[in-house]
């Protein structure tokens, strides 16, 4: 397994490693999108992780973003995807941590759902992705239980970067049911997506 070496420097290597493009900036005629809920609650462990790691949460207000989608950034996609899936090792965060639930960067290999999540928009964000283009959600899966994923708004639609698959697909495409997700307005903002009940995403990672 490749090593991550520093929380910080060791991450932005792997986006050199992966050879990684910048995307093209969306052209300043990309449509606004409206607020696709009322705003909820955060997911549990994300303030927590945000007091932990802070530089990971910087936000604050700005225009939404969306990535054009082009042959490089779609194959950036499916590299992060795949490596980041390939190289964390799956484990709950009771094996893990003792805790129900904590989201964290993956340094020593090891993590669930979110923490996949949280790499992937690490690796991308460091290669020059915008932030606000990338945004952790929690979606009920095909049995119904919490999940995290991160969903790439584009020119092209919104795409599912997911440690359950390895191909990056269509959020239609899932199966899943969307509760919730970071605005793309404020990192540290929280919209509904619609299914109101409550969700904890402490799925089990996918076993490869």
């Amino acid at each position: 397994m490749l090593g991550f070496g520093g929380q910080g420097k060791g991450l932005a290597v792997v986006a050199i490693l992966l050879g990684l493009s910048a995307p093209a900036s969306a052209s300043d005629e990309a449509v606004l999108y409206a607020s696709l809920g009322d705003t909820t609650r955060s997911p549990i462990g994300w303030v927590e992780f945000c007091a932990d790691n802070p530089g990971e949460c910087r936000g604050g207000a700005s225009q939404p973003r969306d990535i054009v989608m082009s042959q490089a950034a779609w194959r950036d996609l499916l590299r992060v995807n795949r490596w980041v899936n390939e190289t964390v090792k799956p484990m709950t965060d009771m094996d893990h941590w003792g805790v129900i639930e904590k989201w964290s960067l993956p340094t020593d290999g090891y993590g669930d759902c979110e923490d996949y999540v949280l790499l992937k928009r690490k690796v991308l964000i460091d290669a020059g992705w915008p932030r606000e283009a990338l945004l952790i959600t929690v979606v009920r899966d095909k049995k119904g239980e919490g999940h995290a994923v991160l969903t790439v708004k584009t020119d092209k639609g919104e795409f599912i970067l997911d440690n359950q698959n390895e191909n990056v697909v269509a959020w239609t495409e899932t199966g899943y049911r969307f509760v919730k997700r970071q605005s793309q307005s404020d990192p540290n903002v929280w919209v509904s997506l619609g299914d109101s009940r409550p969700a904890v995403a402490t799925a089990s990672a996918h076993e490869h």
